[in-house]
């Protein structure tokens, strides 16, 4: 019979910082059978951080879960820093991870920011990558940028006009930029009221239904700063991907299973992202979950996610 929810909560076997190049350190954690079959969770944003809640998508007596933080993000260090942070950057760091850990394959689990980092990931080093399970994909194309900055406007006018609002007038036809200046700020009375901003923007606008938890969450300072900050600097380089994009490479990762789970109503990362990916990759399933927006959380999603994982547990 088919688990309906998430595993029950545990803490880490192990736990670590990870000197990176240009003065980052990042956090990491293993979670559930020291023997099991490796997955790794990437976390999303960029800039999110992982949380508690994350180790629970997977069966903790046959994973060998491992968690990390993404460079300025959550628990690594330091935190919001730019410097030498690009996609080409977290991709080394999860080899560094990989070699450190004595990793050869695993599963690579995703959501959001995450699935964009899992595909940049895949093509790059396919012969690591036991799967995947990705969920609210993100391309990291122009238009899903503008979508975001400006197109979830037509479905929640209020959430967007705040975010618009928080700017004097005249800034307003350049969102990002003007975030940009105010989030790169050394002031943090300058930098935190706008990483809150940006930040409960997205909170309020990734579930279906409207949930004051996730949008408190989203408002604390250090996610708000690691998120905003982060996100707007990667929104600002075409999120460092090569030309072409991810789809013009998924030749590299054909051959490589996957499970798609998409909400039909996310306005984060609208599905037609999902269907695109999903046309792209022979080797892929996708799943839309009918009553769920964006968040991992969503009842529908999560459920999603833990029978994708269950699935390659099984050998699909």
């Amino acid at each position: 019979m088919p688990r309906g929810d998430l595993f029950p909560e545990i803490g880490p076997f192990e736990t670590g910082y990870l000197p990176l190049s240009g003065r980052h350190v990042m956090y990491w954690e293993q979670v559930g059978n020291p023997r099991g079959r490796p997955v790794l969770f990437l976390h999303g944003g960029p800039g999110a951080g992982a949380g508690a809640v994350h180790r629970r998508f997977f069966d903790p007596d046959f994973w060998r879960i491992v968690i990390f933080d993404q460079r300025g993000a959550g628990r690594s260090r330091p935190l919001g820093s730019l410097e030498d942070n690009t996609t080409p950057d977290l991709v080394s760091d999860i080899e560094v991870l990989r070699r450190h850990l004595g990793v050869d394959r695993w599963l690579l689990f995703g959501g959001s920011w995450g699935s964009t980092l899992a595909l940049a990931y895949a093509q790059a080093h396919p012969e690591r990558v036991a799967g995947c399970v990705l969920r609210g994909v993100f391309l990291g194309r122009a238009q899903e940028v503008a979508w975001f900055l400006d197109g979830m406007a037509a479905v929640f006018p209020d959430a967007h006009a705040n975010f618009a609002g928080f700017l004097p007038e005249a800034e307003r036809a350049d969102l990002l930029g003007a975030y940009m200046r105010r989030l790169t700020h050394p002031d943090p009375a300058v930098h935190l009221p706008a990483a809150r901003a940006w930040s409960i923007y997205e909170g309020s606008c990734s579930t279906l239904l409207p949930s004051p938890e996730t949008v408190t969450s989203f408002a604390q300072d250090r996610t708000a700063l690691g998120l905003a900050r982060i996100e707007a600097h990667y929104f600002a380089h075409d999120l460092f991907l090569p030309p072409g994009g991810l789809l013009g490479h998924m030749h590299r990762i054909a051959h490589v299973p996957a499970e798609i789970v998409q909400g039909r109503y996310d306005m984060i990362c609208p599905a037609v992202s999902a269907f695109d990916l999903a046309n792209a990759w022979r080797s892929a399933r996708l799943t839309i979950v009918p009553d769920a927006g964006h968040s991992a959380l969503e009842p529908g999603i999560r459920r999603a996610l833990v029978a994708a994982v269950e699935r390659f547990r099984v050998g699909r």
